[in-house]
């Protein structure tokens, strides 16, 4: 596995754009899409520890590091470094319904679309829009 990080100096302040910093910013995409730090960290050819390094900003990103975290997430850099403003609203994501609806893609497109059905019938009877 190619590990390409430097341990930041303890001066270093990271860079905040807005609200996060891009530690921050890693851990937040990754939640979104349903991810452990390990299974990050398996698509990108690093390993565990450094992810979480990455994350809490004890490490500077290299572009090559840039580039393997912006493929695995299925984002351009640009997004990556917080230069182009997110499309998530900022809410969190419960992981137990991502990794369910990756299952479901899975399924027969006759099986999606009866369990679709019933999980619409399901909401509306709760009262709610489907």
């Amino acid at each position: 596995m190619l590990v390409m990080a430097r341990k930041s100096q303890p001066k270093f302040e990271p860079v905040r754009v807005g609200k996060e910093t891009l530690g921050q910013r890693i851990a937040r995409l990754r939640k979104e899409r349903g991810l452990s730090q390990q299974q990050l960290a398996e698509e990108t050819g690093l390993i565990q520890v450094v992810i979480s390094d990455y994350e809490h900003d004890k490490l500077r990103l290299h572009a090559e590091v840039v580039i393997r975290l912006a493929k695995a997430l299925g984002i351009g850099a640009d997004d990556l470094l917080g230069l182009k403003p997110s499309k998530n609203n900022g809410s969190p994501v419960d992981l137990k319904l991502v990794r369910r609806l990756k299952k479901i893609e899975s399924l027969r497109p006759s099986q999606q679309k009866a369990l679709l059905q019933t999980i619409d019938n399901f909401i509306k009877g709760a009262g709610q829009p489907a």
